[in-house]
């Protein structure tokens, strides 16, 4: 078992544990975060869907991103990251919503270097938001930030 496969069934044996829902917003990841969960036995319990909103029309017309923030900041930052998190949480009727926003490349976007990722997770608890930067190919840092979502999840999971 790989250790995101590990992270992944935590977060479903800890969701399950607290009677929690989930639901999932993804842009860089384009659905590597539900497909982790998804891969555990059992996930169905918890994991209620997720959508991929990969283009800022997406983020602003299913997830309720304000079009004006989109503007001012582009797609790649923490209050977008923020917005997506709330806006799929409320969308699916969830307990926890978690979002991924940032560049995989190869170049850069927005103004944003590449490997800069954003991963909010809204819940009960309020908002756990956090930054990374990571290194490596395009495959290595949606890797990486699916790794990082799941593991930010567990820990809101768990306040």
């Amino acid at each position: 078992m790989t250790g995101r496969n590990a992270i992944a069934e935590a977060v479903i044996d800890e969701a399950v544990r607290i009677g929690a829902t989930i639901a999932t917003a993804e842009s860089l990841t384009a659905g590597m975060v539900s497909s982790s969960l998804g891969g555990v036995p059992g996930a169905s319990r918890v994991l209620l869907g997720g959508v991929v909103a990969y283009q800022n029309a997406v983020k602003s017309a299913v997830l309720g991103v304000d079009p004006a923030l989109l503007e001012r900041v582009g797609s790649v930052d923490s209050e977008v990251a923020t917005a997506m998190s709330e806006g799929v949480r409320q969308l699916l009727n969830a307990d926890y919503g978690v979002a991924t926003t940032g560049v995989a490349g190869p170049q850069s976007h927005d103004g944003k270097a590449v490997g800069t990722v954003f991963v909010s997770v809204a819940g009960p608890m309020g908002l756990c938001v956090s930054e990374f930067r990571f290194a490596g190919a395009r495959d290595e840092i949606r890797s990486e930030t699916t790794t990082a979502s799941l593991q930010l999840l567990l820990t809101c999971l768990r306040k």
